[in-house]
């Protein structure tokens, strides 16, 4: 059992060592716009109004 593990240690360092954050840093897809599910409440003032 040991043995798998530390084989999937070793893997695990060995694909790690082949990625490239820069290249993907630098092709990232963009990020979809935010979407606010909670928009229609915002205007909504649930506490007490200070004097």
């Amino acid at each position: 059992m040991l043995l798998v593990l530390t084989g999937m240690l070793i893997g695990g360092v060995k694909a790690l060592r082949r990625v490239d954050a820069t290249s993907y840093l630098k092709n990232r897809p963009e990020l979809p716009p935010h979407r606010d599910n909670n928009a229609q409440w915002d205007e909504e003032d649930d506490w007490p109004k200070k004097k």
